[in-house]
């Protein structure tokens, strides 16, 4: 491989034609089907999905494939087949489907309104991960652009991923035969410590999400005629969440932890050396406020092996400036519990209903119905040979050295995929860096991040050994 000449062909192609169609594609708001119930009627998934296969199409290299597989009431997914001419297997794996809007975007910016602003592409959906499908592709294009021998390649594109992927092991099942066994799986959906190397990511957390009712009446009272008769349905609410978490702390009752690898520690501490106080500065804190403890290492731990609870919506709590002197009758909450990545997410999900539906106090209707349950993933060890490749293409594409992190979010395709292929690398990395705030207002994919990432996949195609 001529490194500069991968460069200068990448380049190219991201500014004329995977910017443009990013842009097109930010400005679809194809929500997950969690977010959307009414996606298949509203159809903005099928455009989305259009707009990929589309650009798939128009730059398919020969003897490749790409179809849009579909299942009776479930999400589409995009599938491509690249045929190789060295040995070997690769799945490379990204989604469609996105987020709700979130409040909060800057003025002239919103979710669906792309915008350029010196090297970042502003707008829902473009880093986490639409841009996947066209990079993994580039990859592709450009190991042939210059002749060299690659593995097959199948590109395999969700639309379910930010629901949990329930729709996805149909698929996988669906497309076995023609999936085959990798020996390498890249995914591009995941995030980075900074913009100045490749970042591997080695773990990823579980996720248990639902909703938790509490009911104290049949319909609103006059708060001066009940308060004190009446139980607060907020007040039951906070108290059930106190059974799982410190309300001075925030630590999580141990049901929930599990054993932290030497390793993963080990490498906390190198991505805390290399990151410094980026570790918390990454995020907009307000003023004035600190990160939960002063230690970095065990901010990085906290992030991707302890769990961690947020209370991310509510229902029941009228608008400060509709909010009359009322008991309100129910308070509900939706609970996103962040899990260790070797827990057992189907037996946590049963704990944490039992902890707070059991005994509830004064009698109040309690509930918990969970929603998202996606279980957690620790990465294999890498080979020898594997990890130098992806140091080298770091230093080559970035300057710097890779650096291995877990990450704190989850991707349930990974752990569906380590349990099907044990005997598989991974490769799981992304755009994701400092303040590109995925899921939140004024999310931003990196340009130059995502054009070395896709030469540094590209570098990697090229050296992979066979089986």
């Amino acid at each position: 491989m001529d490194p500069n000449r991968l460069e200068r062909f990448v380049g190219s192609l991201w500014d004329d034609s995977i910017q443009p169609a990013l842009v097109d594609y930010i400005r679809i708001p194809n929500k997950s089907p969690l977010f959307d119930p009414e996606w298949q009627r509203h159809g903005y998934m099928d455009d989305a999905v259009a707009l990929a296969e589309q650009w798939c199409r128009d730059h398919l290299p020969g003897g490749a494939s790409v179809d849009v597989v579909r299942l009776p009431g479930r999400t589409p997914v995009l599938f491509l087949e690249v045929p190789g001419n060295a040995a070997g297997t690769v799945l490379m794996y990204g989604h469609l489907d996105k987020q709700p809007e979130m409040s909060g975007w800057r003025e002239g910016f919103g979710p669906w309104d792309p915008v350029v602003e010196g090297d970042k592409l502003y707008g829902r959906g473009g880093a986490d991960d639409g841009y996947a499908v066209f990079a993994s592709l580039t990859a592709v294009l450009a190991i042939r652009e210059q002749g060299v021998p690659h593995p097959r390649c199948a590109i395999l594109i969700e639309c379910c991923e930010e629901s949990g992927s329930f729709d996805l092991p149909h698929y996988v099942d669906r497309l076995a035969a023609r999936i085959g066994q990798p020996d390498l799986v890249i995914c591009l959906d995941s995030g980075c410590g900074n913009y100045d190397q490749l970042w591997l990511t080695t773990s990823l957390r579980g996720l248990v999400g639902g909703e938790l009712t509490v009911e104290v009446l049949t319909e609103g009272v006059h708060s001066g005629d009940a308060s004190g008769i009446v139980p607060s349905s907020f007040r039951i609410a906070r108290q059930l969440i106190a059974r799982l978490e410190s309300d001075v702390t925030g630590e999580i009752i141990n049901a929930f932890h599990a054993e932290i690898p030497g390793q993963r520690v080990e490498q906390a501490q190198q991505a805390a050396d290399v990151l410094g106080e980026a570790v918390y500065t990454k995020f907009p804190f307000a003023s004035g406020v600190l990160p939960a403890v002063a230690d970095r290492v065990q901010l990085i731990l906290n992030r991707t092996w302890r769990p961690a609870l947020e209370i991310t919506g509510a229902s029941g709590l009228p608008a400060m400036d509709q909010a009359g002197n009322v008991l309100r009758p129910r308070t509900g909450l939706k609970l996103s519990l962040r899990l260790p990545p070797t827990l057992d997410v189907r037996a946590a999900a049963e704990v944490l209903q039992k902890i707070l539906e059991r005994d509830p106090p004064h009698g109040a209707h309690v509930s918990f119905v969970a929603e998202q349950s996606a279980s957690g993933w620790n990465a294999p060890v890498l080979t020898a040979r594997l990890a130098a490749s992806i140091d080298a293409a770091s230093r080559r594409y970035f300057g710097q050295p890779s650096v291995q992190m877990g990450e704190g979010g989850t991707i349930p395709f990974m752990a569906m995929l380590g349990q099907q292929f044990p005997e598989a690398q991974f490769l799981v990395t992304g755009v994701l860096g400092p303040h590109s705030n995925a899921h939140g207002p004024n999310e931003f994919l990196h340009l130059p991040t995502a054009r070395k990432v896709t030469c540094c996949i590209a570098q990697l195609l090229a050296e992979i050994p066979g089986r």
